[in-house]
């Protein structure tokens, strides 16, 4: 049967059941789910099922809950963390002054270790004196042993000055003495070589040579330093002097 409004249509008796149908049934379920009591909160925790909150304020405390707990952990872990920077920083500081002390401690040590000693330098070798020169023991050597000193000393005399005064004098006698002129006289006789006195031997005596008038070296050094004072060298005497 069509509907006499207008742009509608009537249902017909199928469609009418049909909907009928469909109007008891969710009055069932309604009644259904008001006589099935909620289950606790308890009960869904228990069994691993996070509660629904059932309103939108219920809901809005549940989230501002979890965002408390989570700031509360990232709190805990900022201070656990900046705990732990601080620890290493000053684990870090320990062990660069403890390294510092360390270092500077061996600088110490080696510092207070004595230097090794020099070895003493081993004194400089004496050079070698030189040998005596050797003479004869002859009125050759005597003259030429007298000369030497009388250059050493700056004494004027010659080989030949001397030799001829001696061979005057003495004839070449050491041991010669006179005893009949007048020095033997007055007690002072003339002795050795360049027969010479004692008192003029021992004002004329030349460093180095012996005191013995007897000596042939002293009495001739002595004589030719007498006679290079009195006639200006043995070279110029040519008589008794």
């Amino acid at each position: 049967m069509r509907s006499t409004v207008s742009g509608y249509t009537a249902l017909s008796k199928a469609h009418k059941f049909s909907a009928a149908g469909l109007v008891t049934a969710a009055g069932a379920a309604a009644l259904t789910f008001a006589l099935v009591p909620q289950a606790s909160a308890a009960d869904a925790h228990s069994a691993g099922v996070k509660p629904v909150a059932l309103s939108a304020q219920e809901f809005g405390v549940t989230q501002d809950g979890e965002l408390a707990k989570a700031a509360d952990d990232a709190a805990v872990k900022a201070g656990v963390d900046a705990k732990a920077a601080v620890k290493a920083k000053a684990d870090a500081e320990a062990k660069a002054k403890a390294d510092r002390e360390r270092a500077s401690r061996s600088t110490e040590r080696k510092a207070l270790k004595p230097a090794a000693k020099p070895a003493p330098a081993k004194p400089a070798a004496k050079p070698a004196a030189p040998a005596k020169k050797a003479y004869a023991d002859n009125l050759d050597g005597w003259i030429s042993e007298s000369l030497d000193v009388l250059r050493s000393k700056g004494i004027p005399a010659s080989y030949e000055g001397i030799k001829r005064n001696i061979m005057r004098e003495s004839t070449g006698n050491p041991r010669a003495i006179n005893d009949w002129d007048v020095n033997a006289v007055n007690g002072v006789p003339s002795k050795g070589l360049l027969q010479i006195i004692d008192p003029t031997f021992k004002a004329y005596h030349v460093e180095g040579t012996s005191w013995d008038i007897y000596d042939p070296v002293a009495n001739i050094t002595a004589s030719c330093n007498y006679a290079a004072d009195k006639y200006g060298s043995m070279d110029n005497v040519n008589s008794a002097y």
